[in-house]
């Protein structure tokens, strides 16, 4: 039996980095205030630091998060993208993807990864375990954290390509 509400775990959970990274951050000032000057001032700074670090990539982290219980699940094993649904699915290997595009015209929203090996996959952005897809997709080359969070927070009309890999920008210019 649990004494906080669901939407406030769910607030929680969704902020949990950010939040830490708070906490963090307050102990630091208190070292670095509260204390007589020493080895523990320094500790502060330290902690500061590392705080803020924490606070504001929990910022992005939970910005990114849209929740889970929607169709399927993601499972990411061994730079391996895997999600398995109720009326597909399918596997891709991080090498093998060719673009990253958001649909905000599906309902709900979906994540297209392309790959040059077989068909495109296409995972919702609220699938279980969905969220691990905020670290893959910024694993990849040119691709930041802040771009994932815009384009989930962007409510376009039309399929938003997100990230491509760079042999093909160089195929595509020279078509042009």
């Amino acid at each position: 039996m649990s004494f906080i509400r669901p939407d406030v775990q769910d607030a929680l959970k969704r902020w949990r980095e950010a939040l830490i990274g708070g906490a963090v951050m307050l102990v630091g000032l208190y070292w670095v205030f509260g204390v007589s000057p020493g080895l523990l001032t320094y500790i502060g700074y330290l902690a500061l630091f590392l705080g803020a670090a924490l606070f504001f990539a929990g910022l992005q982290r939970g910005r990114a998060r849209i929740g889970g219980g929607g169709p399927g699940v993601v499972q990411i094993v061994e730079r391996r993208i895997g999600y398995f649904g109720p009326l597909d699915g399918g596997m891709v290997d991080l090498e093998a993807i060719t673009s990253i595009r958001l649909d905000p015209t599906q309902h709900p929203r979906h994540w297209i990864i392309a790959q040059d090996t077989g068909p495109a996959l296409h995972i919702p952005v609220n699938a279980e375990g969905a969220d691990m897809l905020f670290d893959t997709f910024a694993s990849l080359p040119g691709l930041s954290p802040g771009r994932i969070t815009a384009t989930l927070n962007d409510d376009g009309t039309a399929p938003i390509v997100l990230w491509r890999r760079s042999d093909l920008e160089k195929r595509i210019a020279r078509l042009h």
